[in-house]
């Protein structure tokens, strides 16, 4: 398997938050999704990626090569988009497209043109004047239109209705169809990841909670509810984490349909995103 990216071992030390030892990989024309509460280090793992910010520890491979400063070839091939612009506020859209012609070698001026329409941007409009969801749409239009095989967004679909977020999310398929561009994004919408992810990574106070496929996520995962008398059996039978309820217990297993065949009695749902989450960090470990 051929990787867009490898991060091995990241560690970012600060006073009061440690980006502790994260690990993980993606493999070339996929999208990982990156999920976690606020302050879990999703952000500081995409600067310390990108070497933004200083790192204690580890490396990160693009198509297996580290990233240097000076590796403007490199960096040419990602497209990066953050939560805050990085535009002086008074300029417009249109000339925000005119500082790409100086800033990559393989601008595409049409591709920048289609975006700004297709995301119904105001040509005329000051940077200052957009709204958050405006924002982010001009930062992805940049990121998208020198031709980059990799995009890393932080947060891309966050303050916007649901159906630009359905746009962005067919945009980001499209981007992926060919298997030869990658994505990398942070959401704290999970159900957005559900929709177009291939991988998700789980980060969790600075750690690696779990770095998994979706659909073995989706499709193998599940959640028993049950009481007193079956706990104790299930427990023992592929139980990841559990939680007490008043008088019921909440269980995620790894293999629902063995689960099944072995307790046909049980009641096992199948477990969405937000509940791997919520019990993985949550619940009581085996």
């Amino acid at each position: 398997m051929e990787f867009a990216v490898e991060v091995k071992n990241i560690t970012k030390k600060y006073e009061r938050f440690t980006l502790s030892d994260v690990s993980f990989s993606v493999p070339d024309g996929c999208i990982m999704g990156i999920v976690g509460e606020n302050g879990a280090g999703k952000s500081t793992l995409f600067k310390a990626m990108l070497n933004l910010i200083h790192k204690d520890g580890g490396e990160v491979l693009f198509w297996g090569k580290p990233l240097q400063d000076k590796d403007t070839a490199l960096k040419a091939e990602m497209g990066v988009a953050f939560d805050t612009l990085c535009f002086p506020e008074i300029l417009t859209v249109k000339q925000v497209g005119n500082i790409g012609k100086y800033t990559y070698k393989n601008w595409d001026a049409a591709r920048f043109q289609e975006l700004v329409t297709r995301f119904e941007l105001p040509e005329k409009a000051e940077v200052k004047t957009l709204s958050k969801g405006m924002k982010m749409k001009l930062n992805l239009a940049y990121a998208m239109s020198h031709n980059a095989k990799l995009l890393i967004l932080d947060e891309p679909t966050a303050g916007l209705d649901p159906i630009a977020r359905d746009e962005l999310l067919e945009l980001f398929l499209e981007f992926v169809q060919d298997e030869q561009h990658t994505i990398i994004i942070s959401s704290h919408i999970t159900t957005d990841l559900e929709k177009v992810a291939d991988y998700i990574t789980f980060i969790n106070k600075g750690q690696i909670a779990f770095s998994k496929e979706k659909d073995a996520l989706l499709y193998q995962y599940g959640i028993v509810r049950c009481g007193e008398k079956d706990f104790a059996n299930v427990k023992n039978a592929g139980c990841i984490a559990w939680r007490k309820n008043d008088c019921s217990y909440e269980m995620l297993v790894e293999h629902r349909d063995a689960l099944k065949r072995e307790f046909p009695h049980l009641v096992i749902d199948n477990a969405t995103i937000d509940e791997i989450m919520l019990l993985t960090v949550k619940g009581e470990r085996t």
